[in-house]
């Protein structure tokens, strides 16, 4: 993979304020696509249009503070992209027919930039290129380098070594990208890749016109809540001021604001079914996790209903894990030479398991199971039968 700079300008902004109390920068030189060929600047950017480009990044990322993240141009109904001052930026630095023209645009660009928070001192590099061998459309990359502190580079065995004033690194070079390239040669003109490993989102803040995809948990969530409702006007038939629909509204906000949250035991399994088809249309490798008392499952949402079940057996919960092969890691335990029992004989057990009452302390439940394998508990608690429906699997 190989680009071919069209045109390119180095910018480099002071850490030194101005008298105004405000940082400054200066304009260093715009070169050609002849000059960049022949400068220093090709050794130290070739390898990073290459690395920016293929730099993974996900629609929706995993964490909302993710380093990489794709952003769209923001539009009014019944508008199109032209309406949008950061896409019209982009299309003039892409079509710039002059160094003169390339650098009157990457200037203005470079002014939004010094409008926001937080500016570090460093070098801004703004340039047009195109993937060899793939396309002939320009791919705008706009790239910052921060200053390097105690740098020095060797000299001689007299003085051993000269300080650098402003020397400038590619570790943690921010990035943005337009248009954005899923694969080679492949462009979504309406979409930009950018990158910013710091938490502090100041390189991203000055396009005010760019939206960026919401985080996973918050998609899900998002999702989740679109589903209940829609489930809420099934049920009710869109009377929403029924006191009851009002109720368990509120039970479902309860829910949904806890960080730890029980089954809920609303949705028929042919409901939940319907529901994760939805999610894994969009990822098929969403998580899934939850704790059976403390006992921690991890699969894959799609896994539900295929490998992972849950159930209700004499009142309790059960999780069966459906599969091929079981493994082991680290430490060897008996367990590892088990011939499993056959499914029927294991809830043959539990069904002839004596109930421990759930009122008691996890002692005196040990206790009591560790007494003779029976016990009697009648006389110390209520036993909630378990062809109630309404009653709590606890």
């Amino acid at each position: 993979m190989e680009f071919s700079v069209e045109f390119l300008s180095f910018f480099v902004i002071q850490d030194e304020a101005s008298a105004s109390g405000s940082k400054s920068f200066k304009h260093f030189q715009t070169l050609g696509r002849e000059e960049y060929e022949y400068s220093e600047l090709r050794s130290f950017l070739d390898g990073e249009f290459v690395r920016i480009t293929k730099r993974k990044v996900e629609k929706h990322p995993k964490t909302e503070h993710a380093p990489t993240k794709i952003g769209h141009f923001i539009v009014e109904p019944g508008h199109d992209w032209s309406s949008n001052p950061n896409y019209n930026l982009f299309q003039r630095l892409l079509t710039a027919e002059d160094k003169q023209a390339f650098f009157n645009q990457a200037d203005e660009l470079v002014r939004m930039y010094m409008d926001t928070t937080a500016v570090r001192g460093g070098a801004l590099i703004i340039a047009s290129a195109r993937l060899q061998d793939y396309s002939d459309q320009l791919i705008l990359f706009v790239m910052k380098c921060d200053f390097e502190p105690k740098i020095a580079r060797i000299s001689d065995e007299k003085s051993l070594i000269h300080h650098v004033e402003m020397a400038i690194s590619a570790r943690n070079m921010k990035s943005i990208q337009y248009p954005y390239m899923p694969e080679p040669g492949i462009f979504e003109t309406h979409e930009l890749k950018i990158h910013q490993a710091s938490h502090a989102r100041y390189f991203e803040d000055f396009l005010t016109f760019i939206s960026y995809e919401k985080s996973m948990p918050e998609w899900m969530n998002d999702q989740m809540h679109v589903m209940v409702h829609d489930y809420m006007d099934m049920k009710w038939g869109g009377n929403e001021e029924a006191a009851e629909r009002k109720q368990e509204e509120e039970s479902y906000e309860i829910w949904a604001a806890s960080e730890k949250r029980e089954l809920q035991e609303k949705w028929h399994h042919e409901q939940v079914m319907e529901a994760k088809q939805h999610f894994i249309a969009h990822d098929e490798d969403l998580s899934l996790q939850f704790k059976l008392e403390d006992i921690t499952v991890k699969g894959k949402m799609a896994q539900y209903g295929d490998h992972i079940h849950i159930a209700r057996f004499q009142g309790r919960y059960v999780v069966l894990l459906e599969g091929d092969s079981i493994q082991f890691e680290k430490g060897k335990s008996p367990i590892e030479l088990l011939q499993p029992q056959e499914l029927h004989e294991v809830l043959e057990a539990l069904q002839n398991k004596p109930e421990i009452p759930t009122a008691l302390s996890e002692t005196e439940r040990t206790d009591a199971i560790d007494k003779t394998g029976t016990t009697d508990t009648t006389d110390t608690t209520d036993t909630v039968s378990s062809t109630d429906e309404d009653a709590p699997p606890w």
